[in-house]
């Protein structure tokens, strides 16, 4: 167990902590969430963690005094989820639950969580490090449009008093920094760690492998010097080898260190093979926590997404190349998942952002070694991708082999350009796939993600031709036909994207292709930090060619665009 107070402490008999985490949802020990992944990771070396989740900073700090400084550092994240879209719908109206909270209840983080934390922290012990990380932390690392406060926001190492800021996946960095601050390192050692960023004062010196992008400050008098900042750092985090990146603001400048290389099998089951107890912490017994609710019996397979669509932020967080767990690992946790109380022999969700991308890699690696490319998939699919499905077939059998094992389903998206194209099946793995993921894996509704039915929209999306869920349509009744099944296919799509007009959605709404479908999963595009669609939002150019792009940012003519995906 991990302590959240002075007496669960006390009760470990411990004298000291080396890291107390901050965060901003309650404490749920599944790998799902990144605060018990960092925690499980750490205690796997020996160190001693305590988590104090949803602290009030509204009253006297007690919550931030209570276990008073670690041996170490204080570690802060905002929780799953950046606290502004966890706080505010698209229309920027105040949501009235948090999934991520004990029986929803709304308000129990601040806006802007990881410096509202990091600065407390800061005021009652000024001498200890702080790291900062999580989604929140990740995306905002370098300038970012902050679509709440409707400007330009600098990197939150500027707002934010953090030492260090470990942006994505964080197990490997974070045990780095944990031993380097133990050994007393000096900042001019610690600043050599990969995959951190921090904030430097003075000039930034220009030498080889460092991209010196325009400042902060330029950013806001400029929205082309915005976008083509953010074309070098997307393109920057989609490469193997990236350089150093350096951004001037204010009398210094942040310096986002390069990532690690993507994980190895081995260090992905190192990740998971811990003894997670996959339940919320015995402080919550007896209340429901949502967002527990909808991942308790799921299992995540691999890491990253290739697709590239320009609204996502999952590589700008976890990289474009795909990590996977082996089949060993993933076995193991379906056969614990049968010892966790209430689990009835169905796994919800067997996957990770695009669940078929599982053991997808190029078929010549040092081709991928040397790719710019953000998207493996668009404009079209990477002659070099090998989009064989044999290897997440395989997996599907091995869990679904396991005794006790009644169903695994699919519950977290699949992209069908890996599977189809407009003629067709690509390869010869591909319809045995979908047969069995209709028939087998589907638990009564295929979840896809067309966004949007218009070309020029999609483009703007880097999202494939309409004409692809068509053909999807067309072999997804095939097999229901064939097999006397009825499972639904719910496409899924976006309004008042960059690009989209109202007559766009019009459009939509009367596509022939859609006929028979239970449309009601549309939702009104929300610009969030560190995305080509949130840069387009901002400046009215796309950053890949800055062409201008029609941006709709009337609040009332966004609903009318939303509105049009309702009527019969």
């Amino acid at each position: 167990m991990f302590p959240t107070s002075k007496k669960e402490v006390e009760a470990l008999g411990w004298d000291y902590i080396d890291v107390i985490f901050f965060t901003g949802d309650a404490f749920v020990d599944h790998p799902s969430f990144g605060t018990a992944c960092i925690s499980r990771y750490l205690q796997k070396f020996g160190y001693r963690v305590a988590v104090i989740p949803q602290p009030n900073w509204r009253d006297d700090l007690r919550d931030f005094k209570k276990l008073g400084a670690p041996r170490l550092y204080f570690a802060v994240n905002a929780g799953a989820m950046d606290s502004m879209v966890n706080h505010y719908t698209a229309s920027r109206r105040l949501r009235h639950d948090d999934a991520y909270t004990p029986e929803g209840k709304a308000g129990q983080r601040p806006d802007y969580a990881c410096t509202v934390y990091t600065k407390i922290l800061k005021e009652l012990y000024p001498d200890v490090p702080v790291i900062i990380g999580g989604v929140e932390a990740s995306l905002r690392r370098l300038t970012h449009y902050d679509y709440w406060k409707d400007q330009l926001m600098p990197s939150i190492l500027e707002t934010c008093p953090a030492d260090y800021l470990n942006y994505g996946m964080g197990e490997r960095t974070m045990i780095e920094l944990t031993r380097a601050i133990e050994a007393g390192w000096s900042p001019h050692q610690i600043h050599r760690i990969r995959q951190i960023a921090f904030k430097m004062t003075g000039k930034p010196k220009v030498r080889d492998g460092v991209l010196l992008l325009h400042s902060y400050e330029e950013c806001r008098r400029n929205g082309r010097a915005f976008a083509e900042n953010f074309h070098l750092i997307e393109t920057h985090a989609n490469m193997m080898h990236p350089d150093t990146i350096v951004e001037p603001v204010g009398d210094g400048y942040v310096q986002i260190n390069p990532p690690l290389p993507p994980a190895t099998e081995a260090e992905m089951d190192s990740f998971w093979d811990l003894p997670f107890t996959k339940l919320p912490h015995p402080r919550y017994k007896g209340k429901r926590i949502p967002a527990y609710d909808m991942i308790k019996f799921s299992i995540n397979t691999h890491r990253g997404c290739f697709g590239g669509c320009n609204f996502c932020t999952i590589a700008a967080h976890q990289g474009k190349f795909i990590s996977s767990r082996s089949e060993n690992s993933i076995v193991r946790e379906a056969k614990a998942l049968l010892k966790l109380p209430g689990f009835a022999g169905n796994i919800s969700d067997l996957g990770a952002p695009t669940a078929n991308m599982y053991g997808m890699h190029g078929k010549n690696l040092e081709l991928c070694d040397k790719c710019r490319r953000k998207s493996c998939l668009f404009p079209a699919p990477c002659p070099n991708l090998d989009r064989s499905h044999k290897r997440v077939l395989n997996l599907y059998h091995q869990v679904d082999a396991v005794k006790g094992i009644r169903h695994s389903y699919i519950g977290s998206g699949i992209r069908y350009d890996l599977f189809l194209d407009e003629n067709g099946f690509v390869n010869d793995t591909c319809r045995p796939y979908f047969r069995e993921l209709v028939l087998k894996h589907t638990s009564g509704r295929l979840k896809v993600a067309p966004e949007h039915t218009e070309d020029h929209v999609l483009q703007k999306m880097a999202k494939p031709s309409f004409r692809l869920f068509e053909r999807l349509r067309y072999e997804f009744d095939k097999v229901n036909r064939e097999a006397g099944t009825h499972t639904e296919l719910v496409p899924y799509f976006i309004s008042s994207h960059p690009g989209c007009m109202m007559q766009d959605m019009e459009r939509l709404s009367r596509n022939p292709a859609l006929k028979g479908i239970w449309m009601d999963q549309v939702q009104d595009f929300t610009p969030t930090p560190m995305t080509t669609s949130s840069v387009m939002f901002y400046t009215g150019l796309d950053p890949r060619d800055m062409t201008p792009v029609f941006v709709e940012r009337d609040p009332e003519k966004k609903k009318r665009q939303k509105s049009f995906f309702f009527k019969k």
